[in-house]
């Protein structure tokens, strides 16, 4: 067991004898299901908090136990106020956005950015290098061409036109003087594939730096846990990609981040094909290699970027990857209903489960 690469082994030394038995216990394989959905191990006490907001475009969860109501309080509300800081920082929508002022102007010239703006870019394209290119926050010159909510998407004619503007080795960072630079016009970046995960670690460790050892935050698809839920383990279910109401496989957590990427999220459907958000950025169309990619390990910062790449490369390369990444897990649930697992997760031997039939 100390020899296993995964979360189950980081984390299972941290729980009870109890919690250990039900951590690696048959009965966390037999749940078949659907969309991220976490509960308590224990039933609630008077000392959890927990709060709601949008910001982001998305839903933010927090739930922390505090020594007081006043402490919990000023903990969630600096968690809120870090989330729209963030929001105000990277998001592509607010036209006064450090990230949209490159939008604007890195083509014809370099763009002095914040440090903090500099260091996700810089991780960014390190995802890129690691994943042959899958992870790509260049694809926004094809994926604005995409508007989900009103049922738009490009022609191929446009696809063509925008596809040469994709291509994270034509991002600049000029590490002395700060500065992003677009190597072509009609360039555009979008961190939204990896911004919500930073958010996320970056309010882990406010709650931390405020005392608080046992919280949960989430930001859409991107949560991270520290702690345990009253001496158990925070149970995760994952939500099967066609019914929010099922549940694929449930999981113990303890001290980890967790993100999950799905076609389910943001999405249409047209004439028998799913226009999604998760864009291959070879292609310029929405990726399709799996339905859903969760992805466990460390920060949330990595999780979440590397939740995508399975959408482009598919769940078997992918997984290759992720078994070569000592602190990192992986589940997958790809077109034809089956539910892959990384070697640190792999449940015991039983009847193959098919997400279609649950």
């Amino acid at each position: 067991m100390a020899q296993r690469s995964s979360f189950v082994a980081h984390t299972s030394a941290r729980l009870s004898a109890a919690a250990r038995a039900a951590f690696h216990g048959t009965r966390l394989w037999t749940c078949i299901g659907t969309a991220l959905l976490v509960a308590g191990g224990a039933p609630a006490h008077a000392e959890w908090m927990a709060r709601d907001e949008a910001i982001m475009g998305t839903r933010i969860t927090v739930q922390l136990r505090a020594d007081d109501a006043a402490k919990g309080s000023a903990a969630i509300d600096a968690v809120m106020a870090e989330m729209r800081r963030i929001d105000a920082l990277m998001s592509h929508y607010k036209p006064d956005s450090e990230l949209s002022q490159i939008n604007q102007h890195a083509a014809e010239a370099p763009v002095p950015v914040d440090r903090e703006l500099f260091d996700l870019l810089k991780l960014s394209l390190h995802f890129s290098e690691i994943t042959d290119g899958a992870f790509d926050i260049t694809y926004a010159g094809v994926g604005h061409l995409y508007d989900y909510r009103r049922h738009i998407r490009p022609t191929e004619a446009e696809i063509r036109a925008a596809l040469p503007t994709v291509n994270w080795r034509n991002l600049i960072l000029d590490p002395d003087k700060l500065t992003v630079k677009f190597a072509m016009p009609g360039m555009r970046i979008d961190v939204g594939g990896i911004g919500k995960g930073y958010a996320v670690d970056r309010c882990i460790a406010i709650l931390q730096s405020l005392g608080i050892t046992h919280a949960l935050v989430t930001a859409g698809g991107d949560s991270r846990i520290i702690g345990d839920r009253d001496g158990r383990p925070w149970i995760v279910g994952i939500r099967h990609p066609d019914d929010p109401n099922k549940i694929v496989t449930r999981l113990p957590l303890v001290d980890t981040a967790m993100s999950t990427s799905g076609d389910y999220y943001r999405y249409f459907d047209e004439d028998g094909v799913r226009y999604h958000h998760i864009i291959d950025p070879h292609t310029g169309h929405s990726a399709s290699r799996v339905r859903s990619a969760t992805i466990l390990g460390p920060t949330a910062t990595e999780t979440d970027g590397l939740s995508k790449t399975a959408f482009v490369l598919g769940a078997e390369k992918t997984l290759e990857l992720i078994n070569r990444m000592p602190k990192f897990d992986a589940i997958f649930i790809t077109p034809d209903g089956r539910v892959l697992y990384s070697h640190g997760l792999e449940p015991p031997a039983q009847p193959a489960k098919d997400a279609k039939n649950p």
